[in-house]
């Protein structure tokens, strides 16, 4: 479901002729199989180019991946659709309440996961592991995951700052400098403490990972590694769950992915976990 992610993700930012593509798209995913390029530009009522410039702001090579890309969420389009906005009633039994949250639960890490990449990720855990200190920012639920994740920095090594108040984090970050390094969450990649905080870090010439919902946001345009997860549309939110569940998987990934690369890592995460097993036999 990456490709129908993305487009929505992108939907509020296009142009006149993007939004016609996008909802096209959305509405009629299945004509693309028997569509070139020249034959969607011509139903839609744009330019051949607009379809190969819309492909592109997707973060697709042209219009023949894109339409690749349409075509492999078609195989669940449905299914996921309904369970990333099933909505959870007041009279739901424990059954259906469960049932859900679960299947959105699910959908919601299957679309985080395809909205990224490799290649970002390693990026990501090269920063990481240089910084000399990393400052995670996020306000809300964002700065619930922030604080798990600089848990998880911590007994890694890492010398990780997570601080709930949004003054706190900016003056953190007006002492870092380019051997430091910014994690900023924001669902919507607008919160703007947020933005101060990544304002402040550009100014010190300090790296800023970022974990926003996928496109072009205020947050993301000034991070050297951008991470994405699936947003929640406000008529479906439920209390930021779905969000925080997108996020935590990204986090996980990273907590992981910085423990295969390091074996030093590996042993001081074993001794932290030694530690505090001794201490509950007490």
């Amino acid at each position: 479901m990456a490709a129908f992610s993305k487009i929505k993700a992108l939907l509020p930012s296009l142009s006149s002729s993007e939004e016609k593509l996008a909802l096209y798209i959305l509405n009629s995913p299945g004509d693309l199989r028997d569509l070139s390029s020249q034959k969607l530009a011509s139903i839609v009522g744009v330019s051949q180019s607009s379809v190969i410039k819309f492909a592109q702001k997707l973060k697709y090579k042209g219009y023949p991946a894109l339409k690749l890309g349409i075509l492999d969420d078609l195989n669940n389009v449905e299914t996921d659709h309904q369970k990333l906005h099933g909505r959870i009633a007041v009279g739901d039994d424990y059954e259906t309440m469960s049932s859900k949250l679960l299947q959105s639960k699910i959908a919601v890490l299957n679309q985080t996961k395809n909205l990224n990449d490799k290649h970002s990720f390693a990026e990501a855990i090269i920063l990481l592991q240089e910084a000399k200190r990393v400052l995670i920012t996020g306000l809300g639920g964002s700065a619930l995951v922030g604080k798990d994740f600089s848990f998880k920095l911590q007994k890694l090594g890492i010398a990780a700052i997570s601080e709930i108040d949004g003054h706190a984090q900016l003056a953190i970050a007006s002492t870092l400098g380019e051997t430091d390094l910014v994690f900023a969450l924001s669902e919507s990649g607008a919160t703007r403490e947020v933005v101060n905080v990544v304002t402040e870090a550009v100014a010190n010439k300090t790296p800023v990972i970022s974990l926003t919902k996928f496109g072009d946001t205020a947050v993301s345009m000034h991070a050297q590694v951008r991470l994405y997860s699936v947003a929640e549309e406000a008529a479906t939110r439920i209390s930021s769950i779905l969000a925080r569940t997108a996020q935590e998987l990204v986090i996980d990934m990273l907590f992981i992915s910085l423990m295969q690369t390091s074996s030093k890592r590996r042993a001081m995460l074993e001794k932290s976990r030694k530690v505090v097993s001794e201490f509950r036999n007490y």
